[in-house]
C-alpha cells in the first residue's frame, strides 16, 4: 500500500493502470483531459515493451471503437471523453451493451455541471439508464481510484461495459490517495463468441435480450454494494434525503449544523452505484413524509422517484415548483442548506475597490494568431455587406479558443453549437438563400467532425468559404497534439473532391491581413464551396516546443 496525492482524473488513470490496463483512448476536454496525458506520460516513461497503449484519437467514436477492438481480443481498455463527446461516441456505446464484453471496458465521462467550459450540462447518468449498463459516482478521489479498478472487474462479470461519472470538482481537486497492488493485464485472447459482436438483426434481437435480463443481476448487485450506503439507525426516519456522488460530502459538511438545529440527523441513503437501489429507496421512504435528493447535475435520482414512491412522500429537491435546490449550475455545501432546513450562513463582506472595476472579459491570448484571421474576416464582411447584423452574411463558428471571437474586440461570429457544426450551418445558411456563408473552423475540430460536412458542401457545390484556423495543436484544452500535422491538411481536404483551385493557404500574420482579406473576398464570390487555411502556429504551443528543446 502507498499514498500518493493526485487530482481525481489522475486517480482514475491509475485506477485503470492498476486494474490491468492494456490500452486507452481518449479526445481532449476539460474536465477530462488530465486522465489521458496522465496515461500518456505513464505509458512513456514506462519504456516496457509490454506496458499498455495511451493514444489521443480523432474524435470519441472512433476511441471507443478502438476500445472495443481491445475488448474483443480479451484485454482491458478505457475510454476518456468530456459530457458532450458521449453524444458522437454514442452509437458503439450503446450497441457495446450488447456485446458481450470480455475483456473489462470502461469509459470515463467527466460532466461539467455550472458549464465552466462546456456549452450544456448533461448528465451522463441518463446514457447509462439508456444504454442499460452500470454507472459508478465517485464522491472523492479515493472511491475514484478504487471504483475504476472495480469497474473492469464489474465490466468482465457481467459482459457489458460500465460507465465511470465524474464531474469538474472532483476531476480538478487533489486529495491523498491510498494505492493498491497493481494486477498484470489479461492475455491476449480473441473471444470465440462471433455471434456476440456481429450486430445483425437476427443476433442483436438475442443480444438485447440477454441485456435485458442481465438488469435483474445489476440490481440486485447496486442493492449490495457498498457506496450505496443505507443509514437509518438514530436517525429521523420522518425526514429522508438521497444524496449522489458529490452530493454527499455537500450533505455531510451540514450534518454539525444539521444536529445543531435539529437535535438528529434524517434518516440517509448515498447513492454511488447505478442502476438505482430501488428496495434501499423503498426502506428509506417507508416511513417518511418527505425526502430531499441532493445530486450533482441534471434531477436524474429526483425523476425516478416519481412513480417509484407513495403519492404521500413529499419529493424535494431540483424540479417541484419553487425548489429549494437551484435547477441549474454546480452544487456546494452552502447551495443546499435551505432545502436541509438550515439558514444561510453568515458571508463576510470584504469592502475592495477593485470590486468598483468593471469585470474582464474572456479573450484570445495576446498574439493569437486567430486575432489576426479574425481581423481579416471582419474586413471581408464589412466590404461584403456593412449593413448592421451582416443580413447577407452568415458567419458560423465552432468549438475551440477561437469561439472568442464571438465577444470584443471583434464580435466576428454568430453561432456556436458543437463539434463541426460549423460547416454544416453555414452549408445550411447557403441553401437557405444567404449570399456569402462562412465557417470558422480549427484544424483539429475539422478532423473531429468537419470532414464529413465539407463532403456534403462540395457534392452539393455549395456556395460557402470554410476558414480552417490551423494552429497546429489541440490549443483549447491545454496543447495537445492534433491527430494530422498541418501538412496532411491539404491532401485530406482535396480529397474531398474541392476544385484545387479554390483551397487557399494563408499565413495568420497582422503584414498579411490586407492581402489575405482580397484573397478570401475573392473566394467568397465564388458560387461553389472553398477552404483558406490560415495557418500559424499557437503562442503557447510555441512556447512549449522550445522549453523542451532546451
Amino acid at each position: 500500500m502507498t499514498e500518493n496525492t493526485v487530482l481525481g482524473d489522475e486517480a482514475v488513470a491509475i485506477g485503470a493502470i492498476h486494474a490491468g490496463l492494456s490500452a486507452a483512448y481518449g479526445y481532449p476536454g476539460t474536465p477530462s483531459t488530465e486522465i489521458m496525458e496522465y496515461l500518456i506520460d505513464a505509458a512513456r516513461v514506462s519504456g516496457d515493451k509490454d506496458a499498455f497503449t495511451a493514444r489521443w484519437c480523432v474524435n470519441e467514436k472512433t476511441a471507443m471503437e478502438a476500445a472495443l477492438g481491445v475488448s474483443f481480443a480479451g484485454r482491458r481498455a478505457l475510454v476518456t471523453m468530456k459530457h458532450v463527446g458521449l453524444n458522437v461516441a454514442s452509437d458503439p456505446f450503446i450497441n457495446g451493451a450488447l456485446l458481450g464484453i470480455k475483456g473489462g471496458l470502461v469509459i470515463a465521462v467527466a460532466d461539467d455541471p455550472g458549464m465552466h467550459s462546456s456549452q450544456n450540462e448533461q448528465d451522463s447518468r441518463f446514457y447509462a439508464a439508456f444504454a442499460l449498463v452500470p454507472c459508478f459516482e465517485p464522491r472523492n478521489q479515493q472511491e475514484a481510484y478504487c471504483l475504476t479498478r472495480e469497474a473492469f472487474d464489474l465490466s468482465e462479470k457481467y459482459g457489458v461495459p460500465v460507465l465511470l461519472r465524474l464531474a469538474t470538482r472532483l476531476s480538478h481537486a487533489r486529495a491523498s490517495v491510498t494505492l493498491s497492488p497493481p494486477r498484470e493485464q489479461n492475455p491476449c485472447k480473441k473471444t470465440t463468441e462471433k455471434a456476440k459482436w456481429m450486430l445483425l438483426p437476427a443476433h442483436a434481437r438475442n443480444n438485447y435480450a440477454d441485456l435485458v435480463e442481465t438488469q435483474k443481476k445489476l440490481r440486485a448487485w447496486s442493492e449490495t454494494h457498498a457506496v450505496n450506503k443505507l443509514e437509518l439507525d438514530g436517525r429521523d426516519r420522518s425526514f429522508a434525503v438521497i444524496t449522489g456522488g458529490l452530493g454527499g460530502n455537500y450533505f455531510e459538511e451540514n450534518e454539525a449544523d444539521i444536529i445543531s438545529a435539529r437535535g438528529i440527523l434524517p434518516a440517509r441513503l448515498h447513492i454511488g452505484a447505478y442502476p438505482l437501489p430501488l428496495e434501499q429507496i423503498r426502506t428509506l421512504c417507508a416511513q417518511a413524509a418527505e425526502v430531499t435528493v441532493i445530486e450533482e447535475g441534471q434531477p436524474f435520482i429526483e425523476e425516478r422517484l416519481r412513480g417509484l414512491l407513495a403519492p404521500r412522500v413529499k419529493i424535494k429537491g431540483r424540479l417541484e415548483e419553487g425548489a429549494l435546490l437551484p435547477r441549474t449550475g454546480e452544487l456546494d455545501s452552502d447551495a443546499i442548506r435551505s432545502a436541509l432546513g438550515l439558514p444561510a450562513r453568515e458571508a463576510l463582506v470584504v469592502k475592495n475597490e477593485l470590486a468598483r472595476l468593471p469585470a474582464r472579459p474572456p479573450q484570445l491570448c495576446a498574439g493569437c494568431p486567430h486575432a489576426d484571421s479574425y481581423e481579416t474576416l471582419n474586413r471581408v464582411v464589412a466590404e461584403l455587406d456593412g449593413s448592421p447584423g451582416h443580413p447577407g452574411v452568415s458567419v458560423n463558428s465552432d468549438i475551440g479558443c477561437y469561439s472568442l471571437g464571438a465577444v470584443p474586440p471583434f464580435n466576428a461570429v454568430e453561432s456556436i453549437v458543437c463539434m463541426g457544426a460549423s460547416i454544416g450551418m453555414a452549408r445550411g445558411a447557403a441553401d437557405a438563400g444567404i449570399p456569402y456563408a462562412f465557417a470558422v473552423i480549427g484544424d483539429s475540430t475539422f478532423i473531429h467532425s468537419g470532414i464529413t460536412a465539407l463532403i456534403d458542401a462540395v457534392q452539393a457545390h455549395t456556395p460557402l468559404t470554410i476558414i480552417i484556423l490551423d494552429n497546429s495543436i489541440v490549443a483549447m484544452t491545454g496543447c495537445q497534439p492534433t491527430a494530422l500535422p498541418s501538412a496532411g491538411l491539404r491532401s485530406l481536404v482535396l480529397g474531398s473532391g474541392l476544385d484545387p483551385a479554390h483551397y487557399l493557404e494563408l499565413d495568420a500574420y497582422k503584414k498579411n491581413v490586407e492581402e489575405n482579406a482580397a484573397r478570401l473576398k475573392k473566394e467568397a464570390e465564388y458560387r461553389g464551396p472553398s477552404v483558406a487555411v490560415f495557418r500559424r502556429e499557437c503562442l503557447e504551443a510555441a512556447r512549449k516546443r522550445l522549453k523542451a528543446k532546451r
